[in-house]
């Protein structure tokens, strides 16, 4: 049986790797086992980008609802209890849409939760 030197399947998989680095700087990019601790180490941070991502848009989107409820005289945590009990299943990434680009349509939310959280209160004192 004839000796296997993995000539192309190296060639390949180095070329991948150097293909991965362009943009690295010196040595980074031009030798393969620099280069390959780089791409590892830059495909790890954009693994963990990844889910920072949704945690970094959750926030932003709790912001922008929390500053839109306060103009329309509630805060966070009572405009979401008061959307459970309205049952209006709006999620956060919509809600802060609205916010933003449609302050009317917020207004009209926000109206929709207190009164169901006025509901509340009054089934409480009964």
């Amino acid at each position: 049986m004839p000796r296997a030197k993995r000539g192309n399947k190296r060639l390949e998989r180095r070329k991948k790797i150097l293909k991965l680095a362009k943009g690295y700087r010196g040595t980074k990019s031009k030798l393969y086992r620099s280069a390959k601790e780089s791409v590892e180490r830059g495909l790890n941070f954009a693994y963990t980008g990844r889910k920072l991502k949704k945690r970094d848009f959750r926030s932003l989107w709790i912001v922008r609802i929390g500053a839109a409820a306060r103009l329309n005289g509630m805060n966070y945590s009572q405009l979401m209890h008061g959307l459970k009990l309205a049952e209006i299943e709006l999620d956060r990434k919509v809600l802060a849409d609205l916010a933003v680009n449609q302050p009317d349509a917020f207004t009209e939310v926000t109206v929709q939760a207190k009164n169901a959280l006025e509901n509340k209160k009054e089934k409480a004192a009964a």
